[in-house]
């Protein structure tokens, strides 16, 4: 127990001092908050991965080499499902022309400025595939459609098998210094689609690429806190008002919850923090926590003046009865954010640390804002007992009379639910991060039906020695990998030099199709090679495929969308290939599909050792706080049940296992334990204090705490549910999830925990 001397000095500093009290909770707030004038949103798919992860060092280790391949591409979809038009053919002409001119552009490609090669005697000729099209004749058309079509590098790259729909891709070099980057290419972006689309309505524009993707989620953030955290306050405090019916009161838990959000992410920003699309959540999440404390509180206060107890009596007797459990609650709820610590993701860490901030700074406006703000304010309740606490009464007598059946009825439930949890499957598909209110996944959606796909793998081989990439032994070996790749179904198209050569040999043969072959010698490959890259114009180079001493090269798959399964699955079938084929040539793969294929596995794994590192803490807490190993350990059994029930519930509803979901044990851990505590503190002060029966303890903890548990449990279930309403599926699972946990422990602290302490207390 706390010391009871601390105790009765807070509640006669709180009392008697309270506009001191109220001004230092303002200074602190202000020096806190002001670090908001430096809010910043990160929105680059690469926040979700840590310096130290493997996956994002092999793919900087080929970004490093070659160019960089983030990218933005237009899909150009016309009404009359045919490209080869001349009307067709202008609009990408034009579109590609634009393009350069985005922001960060390196590179511009497209079926019009494809270097397309020809044999003219001796002379190899590049240029455009497309130049002009007002005196294009229909067998010119046809003749452009047919090279297109037939190309290696364009087919399913930059133009679908039938030719009904056709890609313009922008190739940027993001610096990194100004985290709305994707957002400004995609404003320009945008505009000029519109554009375009008002000269040609016959022509429909997708956009999609990685730098979509990042300005998705920066959307995301913004949506989300202009929609949900408005509608969460609203909820909150409509469900706070109809269970205080006080006006003061709820008004008293507006600004704490206000005061704790401003402190925590001021605080973080200061920190050095910055918001990502997930932490971005965290004032929703503190504003539920900070809630449940005051509820505590308040609940307390509010019952002993309608008991007829003068109103600073009442509230330093609620502070007395509450203080202890409101820190156990408050510790055991940090501990388990500050868990996700061990998360392989940085937004979740950083979402914990936010959220550990501002529940600890909840407690302490809880303890000292809240009781000075009650004294001065004027509260309004009339002497009598509450309708409510009769409700609970009954309930207590029903958990007591059927205690033999809740326990070993739920213990079966527990063990039936809990056992469907290997039917969980885990999954990542970053495009299904966003549902089908994003322009982001409805036109990622119609390039992987129509065009390829938005997911790859990049493919690096390192020859060795400079110039060593025009051997033919090695292009030999590329080719036959290359003609693996092309029988895998996952496989869309492959981006590789070899097709270069073939094309290349066939027109120094005169154009001849039988040579259309890899060069059978290498200095007549260097040749070849040399000659192409000097007619190439300035930004259509092979720095994408080839590094700069011609020692390496990059193969890019592209792949259709794939589940994370899927995509591990296909890596694992390349990679034994190139070990039994190719393993003196030094392969690496790697891709962003990779990285977030990989992530949720990873992050399981270390969200497990955050979990368990919480838990014995939280173990240890409860131990010392209530002076026995038993009851410390009996509160621990409702506490890790709720996760698996819930996770057990989620396969029968859904079944995939994400990301975001990965760390739901760890978030969810500290929150159910305080109802636990709550409940089991009233419980054991009857118990020791007022010497009551087991069954007596369970009727008193029902009645003094029941209402408090309902509305605290009420406001997490509907700030998670609010959350499950976003259109970022990230935040719509976890905050789905994590209401069905708070909801399970809710029901079994109120039928499990009683039967359980009746139970054990009798032996």
């Amino acid at each position: 127990m706390m010391n009871g001397s601390f105790v009765a000095k807070l509640g006669d500093l709180v009392t008697r001092h309270p506009w001191w009290v109220i001004c230092i909770t303002f200074i602190l707030v202000t020096a806190a908050g002001s670090g908001l004038q430096h809010i910043e949103l990160n929105n680059n798919y690469r926040i979700f991965f840590g310096e130290d992860n493997p996956q994002l060092l092999a793919f900087d280790a080929i970004q490093n080499t070659y160019s960089k391949s983030d990218n933005l591409m237009f899909i150009v979809e016309p009404a009359n499902g045919d490209i080869f038009t001349q009307k067709n053919l202008q609009a990408i002409i034009e579109l590609t022309e634009e393009a350069w001119q985005l922001p960060y552009s390196s590179r511009v490609d497209s079926i019009t400025n494809f270097q397309h090669t020809v044999a003219e005697e001796d002379d190899l000729i590049v240029n455009d595939l497309v130049t002009e099209t007002e005196s294009l004749t229909e067998d010119q058309l046809q003749q452009i459609k047919q090279i297109a079509l037939h190309e290696p590098l364009l087919r399913n790259r930059l133009i679908s098998p039938s030719g009904h729909v056709a890609g313009v891709n922008v190739t940027v070099q993001l610096p990194g210094k100004n985290p709305l980057e994707a957002m400004e290419i995609a404003e320009v972006a945008r505009k000029m689609a519109k554009q375009l689309t008002s000269k040609y309505p016959d022509i429909k524009l997708h956009i999609t690429g990685l730098v979509m993707l990042n300005n998705a989620f920066g959307e995301a953030s913004i949506n989300d806190n202009k929609t949900l955290t408005p509608l969460m306050f609203g909820i909150v405090f409509l469900v706070l008002y109809l269970c205080l019916r006080s006006v003061s009161a709820t008004f008293s838990v507006i600004l704490v919850t206000f005061f704790s959000i401003i402190f925590a992410v001021g605080l973080a920003i200061w920190l050095g923090i910055k918001l990502t699309p997930t932490s971005a959540t965290s004032p929703i999440i503190i504003l539920t926590m900070a809630v449940a404390d005051c509820v505590h509180f308040l609940v307390t206060t509010l019952h002993n003046i309608r008991l007829g107890h003068e109103k600073k009596q009442a509230i330093k007797e609620s502070l007395r009865t509450n203080l202890q459990p409101i820190f156990l609650t408050s510790a055991t709820t940090a501990i388990g954010f500050l868990s996700m610590n061990f998360s392989d993701a940085p937004p979740f860490r950083d979402l914990g640390n936010i959220v550990a901030i501002g529940v600890s700074i909840a407690f302490i406006f809880t303890i000292t804002f809240l009781p000075a703000l009650i004294t001065v304010l004027p509260i309004k309740t009339t002497l009598k007992e509450e309708p409510s606490n009769a409700a609970m009464k009954h309930f207590a007598e029903f958990v007591i009379r059927w205690r033999h059946a809740l326990l070993i009825g739920n213990i079966l439930l527990a063990i039936g639910l809990i056992s469907q949890i290997p039917k969980n499957e885990l999954n990542d598909e970053f495009v299904k991060y966003f549902d089908q209110t994003f322009e982001f996944r409805r036109a990622s959606d119609f390039l992987n039906e129509n065009m390829g796909g938005m997911y790859s793998v990049e493919v690096a081989f390192d020859a060795g020695e400079e110039g060593e990439i025009s051997d033919p032994q090695f292009l030999q070996w590329v080719n036959v990998f290359k003609e693996w790749l092309s029988m895998q179904p996952e496989v869309a198209h492959i981006n590789t030099i070899s097709d270069t050569f073939k094309r290349l040999n066939k027109n120094m043969h005169g154009d001849d199709p039988n040579e259309y072959r890899l060069p059978k010698k290498r200095d007549l490959a260097a040749q070849y090679l040399l000659l192409y890259e000097m007619s190439l114009p300035y930004g259509l180079d092979l720095n994408d495929q080839i590094n700069l001493d011609k020692s390496g090269i990059r193969i890019i798959v592209t792949l259709h969308n794939l589940s994370s399964q899927q995509m591990l699955s296909i890596e694992r079938r390349i990679n034994d290939w190139l070990d039994k084929n190719m393993i003196e040539y030094k392969p690496i793969l790697a891709s962003p599909t990779l990285m977030f294929a990989y992530i949720g596995k990873r992050n399981i794994q270390r969200m497990l050792i955050g979990s368990v590192a919480a838990l014995a803490l939280i173990s240890l807490l409860l131990i010392i706080a209530f002076k026995s190993v038993k009851v410390g350990l009996i509160s621990l059994i409702p506490n890790l049940i709720p996760a698996g029930i819930a996770f057990g519930i989620w396969a029968l509803i859904d079944g995939t296992i994400g990301l975001a979901l990965s760390v739901v044990t760890g978030l969810t851990l500290g929150i159910v334990v305080d109802d636990t505590v709550h409940f089991i503190s009233k419980y054991r002060r009857a118990r020791i204090e007022l010497d009551y029966s087991p069954e007596d303890s369970v009727r008193y903890a029902f009645s003094t705490v029941g209402i408090a548990l309902w509305v605290t449990s009420l406001v997490l279930v509907s700030g998670f549910l609010v959350l499950a309403t976003s259109h970022f599926t990230m935040n719509q699972g976890m905050g789905l999830l994590t209401a069905i946990t708070i909801a399970v422990a809710l029901f079994l602290d109120f039928l499990l925990l009683p039967p359980l302490l009746m139970s054990l207390e009798k032996k």
